[in-house]
């Protein structure tokens, strides 16, 4: 059987092809292997949320070679996700309809607008796309999701088979999004400028540093009726029915927000960071980063990097810019852009002897290295894991989603890094930041709670962990 390919809304299935990211053909699996059952794992195919999905379905296939998991995702991003060096033998890819026009196909558009048009499309191309992959003497025994995809636990429901959506960012996120209608409700009568943007949300508990401006859009910002936001309205009628809900964290870290959401669950399972705890080795270094770092003196460098689609306004990449060269502060810089069209001559010869800058670094190698002393960064919830996981102190600038969310969370609920006034790039602010992480007397303090976090971390998947103990639940339920 060969991957379905699907643009756009056309369902209809095409002639099969040999898919170039299948590790291990259909026809070869089914001479080798008799199937005890099929998990169909579905995957929201933007920013970090796939090759988490990926991450956590590798780990369950090592601990159920017999099953079989078929990972639905569009071919755009399967292309990139199965190509870091990971290999499961029971893990399958298979393309899916990414709901965009052909006229979108060769560029255009931003992330945001295309996650809509992939959401409007999305329950019947995946529908089709499992039919079209249908083995008739396979049966399903369950459905993992990425947990923005409701209609996946329908899907379960008619097949009579456990739904397991996954929650790619943390706790404190997924209690916001559950409590939509509360918030809303005691939230409507502020208006969305001056000092309201300020008013926190104190009626929830755990709640008292978060405020009204710190919000993920769909709550209070944005457009509330687009597709996203009320996809994310609708999760909080969906996610209760599920028969368990795996979320990307550690319990030890947002205690609070636990206890607010078990009740409302049938199972809540963190498992993080157990992708994080994986060996490295296999991510590969093209661009010589580590090599760099080598020569640098002990937690002196700063690492940037603000994900896969993020770009700084001008004057901000201006600011960190001119910051770095006036600080002295040796940097690395995976940048996702031209940095002739981006950065001033000026700092372009600077970058020869201060720092280093790359189209792409290996960032949990790079975190992890001595000479790393903080991470600049727009603190989206995987990079938080590792920055904990490495110890590394944190300067966020928030921009889409749960960054607000999470940067409030690091500097004054876990006190493990810092903001930015008004949440934008300086050169002055920036500096101060710096300063503030980099100097071994001021940063004491940051340094010695973002340890006691990542003690709990490791704890969570020891043996006995919570984490560890969770993903065995999961095991089961999946597996049985």
């Amino acid at each position: 059987m060969a991957a379905v390919e699907a643009s756009g809304n056309n369902n209809k299935k095409k002639k099969k092809k040999k898919d170039p990211i299948f590790s291990l053909s259909m026809e070869v699996a089914r001479k080798h292997h008799q199937w005890q059952h099929e998990v169909l794992v579905l995957a929201f195919p933007f920013g970090s949320h796939p090759g988490c999905l990926l991450g956590l379905i590798r780990k369950l296939a090592d601990e159920a070679p017999a099953v079989k998991f078929s990972f639905f995702n569009t071919a755009r991003s399967n292309v990139v996700i199965f190509k870091d060096g990971g290999r499961n033998d029971n893990v399958f890819p298979y393309s899916v309809g990414d709901g965009l026009p052909e006229s979108y196909a060769n560029g255009g558009g931003v992330p945001a607008e295309a996650a809509e048009l992939f959401l409007k499309a999305a329950r019947g191309n995946f529908r089709s796309a499992i039919e079209a992959a249908a083995e008739e003497e396979v049966e399903v025994g369950g459905v993992v999701s990425d947990a923005f995809l409701g209609f996946a636990g329908e899907m379960a429901a008619e097949m009579k088979v456990p739904w397991v959506p996954v929650w790619v960012p943390g706790l404190r996120s997924l209690v916001l999004h559950l409590h939509t209608d509360l918030i809303r409700q005691k939230l409507a009568d502020f208006g969305m400028s001056g000092d309201d943007e300020e008013k926190v949300i104190n009626f929830l508990p755990g709640f008292s540093e978060i405020r009204k401006i710190d919000l993920p859009e769909g709550i209070l910002h944005g457009d509330l009726e687009s597709p996203f936001a009320v996809m994310l309205h609708k999760m909080g009628s969906h996610l209760p029915k599920a028969s368990a809900i795996v979320v990307n964290s550690f319990k030890e870290a947002e205690p609070e927000m636990f206890d607010i959401l078990k009740p409302k669950l049938q199972k809540l399972l963190t498992t993080a960071p157990i992708n994080l705890t994986s060996p490295t080795s296999i991510i590969s270094d093209e661009h010589g980063c580590l090599e760099w770092l080598d020569k640098q003196k002990p937690k002196s460098v700063a690492y940037i990097c603000f994900g896969t689609f993020i770009a700084l306004p001008p004057h901000e990449l201006a600011a960190l810019a001119e910051a770095l060269v006036e600080s002295g502060v040796r940097f690395l810089w995976s940048f996702r852009g031209n940095p002739k069209k981006s950065f001033s001559e000026d700092f372009l010869q600077t970058v020869d002897v201060q720092g280093k800058l790359v189209p792409w670094a290996p960032q949990t190698r790079v975190l992890a290295h001595p000479s790393v002393g903080v991470f600049i960064a727009h603190c989206g919830w995987n990079s938080v894991l590792e920055t904990i996981m490495a110890g590394v102190p944190m300067i966020c600038r928030p921009s889409i989603g749960d960054n607000g969310l999470n940067t409030r969370t690091m500097e004054f609920e876990w006190n493990c890094g810092l903001g930015l006034e008004k949440g934008i790039f300086t050169k002055e602010g920036a500096m101060k930041a710096m300063e503030s992480i980099l100097d071994p007397q001021k940063g004491a303090k940051i340094r010695t709670n973002l340890k006691a976090l990542r003690d709990l971390a490791f704890q969570a998947v020891g043996p006995e962990g919570s984490s560890t103990k969770n993903f065995n639940v999961l095991v089961e339920l999946l597996t049985k």
